[in-house]
């Protein structure tokens, strides 16, 4: 049971299971009471697993004799970005709480832009000089660990202006002669990320060489700190719940969803749901154009949908395929032309099956039902027909509308599903009724 505000709980009396599980439907009020009562190790434990926004909520709510002990606690790193996430007013008072060394370095983080490897690395990290014996190397690292280090992962070595010569493992460290100089034990084949990379690109120089850390350097390779894979994990999300809220035809949210505000939600949803509505509305435009044929042969209304929606669908794979291979970096801007070719034999093939389809439903309710009249073969060719044109024309504005996002500097992740779908519609009504037009000339047309 979680105690409510009104209590007087003494520390230790609630778990930080209990607490965890239910943070998110606690008031504010509670939340703090429930925090203070945990055991000062759980509490530690507990504050540093919140995410950045929930640290700066919490820090907001405590009282002013506490904050310093908590913002003490934080890494640089993620001292930074709790107070990025706080409100503009309250970031001078929560850069107060820090001492100088760490504002120093938070400060230095805060210039860089949030998405950067800049933004996300930490400025702490093991390092020696490559003219050390390995037994002051081992001395030096204790000390290290001892004042400022929060993880130690690999060993640095930089010259005396702070350029990155090489690194070491601690098990060469370790299993080396204590005399021996480190220069000769470490290794110069470095993989760094420029602290400008974006951070999408820097998770994927992880998920290639599957490293725990990864140096950030300058354009002179002066190395300014370490990005950790914990980071990147974040990341990771962050970047994959961003594209599927885009790819679902909206903008990104900036916080979780139950903690979204209305007229927040609102604006992200609604500006997205009237451009599509737009676009429909062209749908709609193109069959008045269509009127005379519809009104002569009502019978090409009822497989409407069928044809669109099929063009839409296939739109939207293409889309989400070519899409996520973008993210991956399994597909870049100048692989347009292997993909266009590959996504119109895909969807010409695909055509293929839905028309063979299309064609044998309407055969097979002429049977059954006598549905279309005399000439149902003409019906059913150009149902068939059109399948075969709007699914290939799906198929490739849904693979090369990324690339043409990409190339104008947007996120690919805008050609979202409805996107694509709205714009097939309109092209589908287009295709379907032009062929009715050709094959039902002096029939039914």
């Amino acid at each position: 049971m979680i105690p409510l505000a009104s209590q007087m709980v003494e520390p230790g009396a609630l778990e930080a299971a209990d607490l965890r599980e239910a943070w998110r439907l606690l008031p504010p009020e509670d939340r703090v009471e429930g925090f203070r009562a945990l055991a000062r190790g759980d509490a530690e434990d507990f504050f540093l697993d919140l995410s950045s926004r929930e640290q700066a909520e919490l820090e907001s709510l405590l009282p002013p004799g506490e904050r310093r002990l908590w913002m003490r606690l934080l890494p640089p790193d993620d001292a930074a970005d709790l107070i990025q996430e706080a409100d503009e007013e309250e970031r001078p008072a929560l850069l107060d709480l820090l001492d100088d060394v760490t504002r120093t370095e938070v400060l230095a983080l805060l210039a860089y832009a949030e998405d950067d490897a800049g933004g996300l690395m930490n400025p702490r990290f093991a390092r020696v000089r490559p003219d050390v014996s390995v037994d002051e190397a081992i001395s030096y690292l204790r000390k290290q660990a001892r004042e400022r280090l929060e993880t130690v992962y690999y060993v640095y070595v930089l010259d005396a202006e702070q350029h990155l010569l090489g690194v070491a493992s601690f098990r060469d460290l370790f299993s080396a002669p204590p005399d021996k100089r480190v220069r000769d034990l470490m290794s110069t084949d470095i993989v760094t990320v420029r602290e400008t990379m974006d951070q999408e690109e820097v998770s994927r120089v992880f998920a290639e060489h599957d490293l725990i850390a990864i140096p950030v350097v300058d354009a002179e390779r002066r190395m300014k700190g370490i990005v950790t894979v914990d980071d990147i994990v974040d990341v990771v999300e962050e970047e994959a719940t961003e594209d599927i809220q885009k790819i679902g035809g909206m903008e990104a949210l900036e916080a979780p969803y139950l903690e979204v505000g209305f007229l927040d939600m609102m604006r992200k949803r609604v500006g997205w749901l009237a451009a599509l509505f737009i676009g429909e509305l062209l749908t709609a435009s193109a069959m008045g154009r269509f009127e005379g044929e519809i009104a002569r042969a009502v019978v090409l209304v009822v497989f409407i949908p069928l044809i669109i929606s099929s063009g839409g669908n296939s739109g939207s794979q293409a889309s989400t395929l070519v899409i996520r291979a973008m993210a991956l970096g399994e597909v870049r801007l100048s692989d347009w032309w292997r993909v266009m070719h590959r996504e119109l034999l895909h969807g010409f093939a695909f055509g293929w099956v839905l028309a063979a389809l299309g064609f044998m439903r309407v055969v097979l309710w002429q049977g059954l039902f006598r549905a279309y009249g005399p000439h149902f073969l003409l019906v059913a060719f150009t149902v068939s027909g059109a399948l075969l044109g709007v699914v290939t024309f799906g198929t490739l504005v849904g693979s090369m509308l990324p690339f043409v996002l990409r190339r104008l500097g947007a996120d690919p992740a805008s050609a979202s599903a409805p996107f694509v779908a709205t714009l097939v519609d309109v092209a589908g009504v287009v295709i379907y009724f032009s062929l009715a037009s050709w094959i039902l000339r002096g029939t039914l047309l």
